[in-house]
């Protein structure tokens, strides 16, 4: 099966967190030594904000339930590449006027 690519435009002011994974190994004399841990060492993290209307908020929310969390899907990061990504926390809130907010974290993955 293809991966699905998420093709809504987040809200603005989207702060990703970037994580690298090191092994470091202290040595008596001070000296130290560190390396990336694995051939996927750099990670990502997206808590993103989606305000829109209950068409849209439909569209995002049967993609998300239609992943369930662990399967991943394309996203594109601001100042990124398409990578797979999963929503690993998804909260959705009426606002009124037929708007709503749905707030998801995407973390990377690194298979579909």
């Amino acid at each position: 099966m293809a991966t699905q690519a998420f093709i809504w435009p987040a809200d603005n002011g989207a702060t990703g967190e970037i994580r690298y994974r090191t092994r470091t190994a202290q040595f008596g004399d001070g000296y130290s030594q560190s390396v990336g841990d694995g051939i996927n060492s750099k990670t990502q993290s997206w808590p993103l904000l989606f305000t829109k209307n209950k068409s849209d908020s439909e569209a995002i929310m049967a993609f998300l339930d239609s992943h369930q969390g662990f399967k991943a899907f394309q996203w594109t990061p601001p100042l990124g590449t398409t990578s797979l990504f999963k929503a690993v926390q998804v909260t959705n809130t009426p606002l009124g006027g037929g708007m709503y907010r749905i707030t998801a974290t995407f973390e990377q993955a690194f298979h579909p």
